[in-house]
């Protein structure tokens, strides 16, 4: 009788232990990327190796992890990382605005970043990839989980107050850093700067040793020497304004189909700007496109 309660305890026990794990694992739920703004040219690819496909990169659109975010030298996009993002885009519209038929279209969405999102701007010539993106309610606290490939050029992030048991990782070619309640900058040559408090890089040398560098707020480091040293006036200002426009409200760009004596004009931001579009598809100073259809 003695083995048979110890026998029942032991179930009981395992279930409770599996029906805790089984709700543990439903409240695990992947995050998202979602594009709030595109400047230039960008793409994105779902693929690897030299044979991917790259696919234009509108705002709007919402990226699982495993994508990778190429940008143009002189293009720039920031991406907001976790829960997905409410867009107008998504809402009814009238009748007389509809998608134009454009697939470079550009532009900005009507979304202002909380200090509750995780937001990251790629600069010019930058390819980056979404390599983990969970997020886990526990009841008491949201824990995420995040790791992001850093392959080529700078990225600069804005990164929220993460719980303790929350992971914020930016690899890079030689080495990873570890981001939390973070406003900063880093290169994939190892270069970085610290805006808003601090973060943790470690590199591996030429002799292939490690080293773990605490960047410190309004610090930069120079791989070359390896110094850290205030960050210049310069790098100030344009820490400054990033971080500003990651907080600024974006404006809705949309594509309008107007009527005008039986013709359908089709105007879309190819640049993210509405200025001057020309009847026969030209551009004035990188203005709109206008197609013209009978």
């Amino acid at each position: 009788m003695k083995n048979i309660h110890v026998l029942f305890s032991a179930v009981v026990c395992g279930l409770v232990l599996s029906f805790t794990a089984a709700a543990s694992a439903q409240n695990i739920v992947q995050g998202v990327a979602t594009v709030v703004r595109v400047r230039g040219e960008a793409s994105y690819t779902l693929e690897s190796g030299p044979n991917a496909k790259w696919i234009p990169l509108v705002a709007g659109k919402v990226l699982k992890p495993g994508s990778t975010i190429k940008t143009e030298p002189d293009a720039m996009a920031d991406v907001v990382l976790g829960k997905s993002v409410d867009f107008p885009q998504a809402r009814p519209t009238p009748d007389t605005i509809s998608l134009a038929p454009d697939s470079l279209v550009r532009g900005a969405v009507d979304y202002r970043p909380s200090a509750e999102q995780n937001v990251v701007r790629l600069s010019g010539g930058t390819t980056f990839k979404i390599d983990k993106l969970t997020i886990s309610d526990t009841g008491v606290d949201t824990v995420s989980d995040t790791e992001l490939d850093l392959q080529k050029g700078r990225i600069f992030f804005s990164v929220k107050k993460l719980s303790p048991e929350s992971k914020y990782l930016i690899k890079i070619p030689n080495g990873i850093a570890g981001v939390r309640g973070t406003q900063g900058m880093i290169d994939a040559d190892d270069s970085c700067a610290a805006l808003q408090h601090s973060f943790f890089l470690s590199i591996t040398g030429p002799d292939g040793q490690t080293t773990t560098i605490l960047i410190e707020e309004g610090k930069q480091f120079n791989p070359a020497t390896g110094q850290l040293t205030p960050l210049s006036p310069e790098l100030i200002a344009l820490l400054h304004e990033i971080a500003t426009a990651l907080d600024t409200l974006y404006l809705q760009v949309i594509s309008v189909s107007i009527s005008i004596d039986g013709t359908l004009c089709f105007i879309s931001p190819t640049s993210g700007f509405l200025t001057g579009g020309l009847p026969d598809g030209g551009n004035q100073g990188g203005g709109g496109n206008v197609v013209m259809a009978k």
